[in-house]
């Protein structure tokens, strides 16, 4: 299995960055972690304290990936960047836990205040593609039965069955969720220019370290760039 950056998406996004954990033998099992429910509400506390009442789409953690989106045609007052969601969430009191891998990705998005993501390796089929939509792509998103296709041009993530996340970071589809059935997983961390390689990597290192202290897992750290679209995911 691969992780391949297409041309389609670097013409569009030519220095960006992508970050990937690979966390391998992992324990998503235990349902009741109150230190992890702890370190993901003190992650949310902690940016609603940097944001300190700052407007949330002209931050500067938000404002990039608004243009972002803007530039493959999504609107962004529709399609909310992940971070976006995930600091009006925090803002708002409505942080929940998930799973505790999810909550981990949760608390280092909100920690460093840049996209996180996952999925789960098992239910993945074939190579994970992060590129444009042709628009008759299969996707059903998280929690639904209903299918949502991509618009044309719009920036996904996507393997040989269909998408796994649409508008780049928008929405995970219900398919390759982590659940605590998880034991592999792809996580990634996204870097637009205006947050720079040093924030990406110490994302990554937060997340990894995370992953092998609260929950046993291997893992593995790979920055992907124009320069290197395509690492095997091992």
């Amino acid at each position: 299995m691969r992780f391949i950056i297409h041309d389609d998406f670097w013409d569009l996004f030519p220095t960006t960055l992508v970050g990937v954990v690979i966390a391998r033998r992992i324990d998503n099992t235990q349902s009741d972690r109150q230190d992890i429910a702890a370190l993901l509400a003190d992650a949310a506390a902690g940016a609603v304290a940097r944001l300190d009442g700052a407007d949330i789409p002209s931050h500067q953690a938000v404002a990039p990936w608004r243009q972002a989106y803007q530039s493959f045609g999504a609107k962004p007052s529709k399609y909310r960047s992940s971070i976006e969601s995930l600091l009006r969430s925090a803002v708002a009191g409505r942080i929940r836990g998930v799973n505790p891998l999810v909550d981990l990705y949760n608390a280092v998005s909100l920690r460093h205040m840049i996209p996180c993501g996952g999925e789960d390796l098992a239910a993945v089929s074939g190579d994970i593609r992060l590129m444009r939509a042709s628009g008759d792509e299969r996707f059903v998103p998280l929690g639904s039965a209903a299918e949502e296709p991509p618009q044309p041009g719009e920036v996904i993530y996507r393997d040989d069955v269909g998408v796994i996340c649409r508008c780049w970071n928008w929405r995970e589809a219900d398919r390759t969720k982590l659940t605590p059935a998880t034991t592999d997983a792809f996580l990634c961390i996204e870097a637009l220019p205006a947050i720079g390689e040093r924030r990406l990597e110490a994302a990554c290192a937060d997340l990894a370290a995370l992953a092998r202290e609260q929950l046993g897992a291997a893992t593995t750290i790979e920055v992907l760039s124009r320069h290197r679209p395509t690492i095997e995911i091992m």
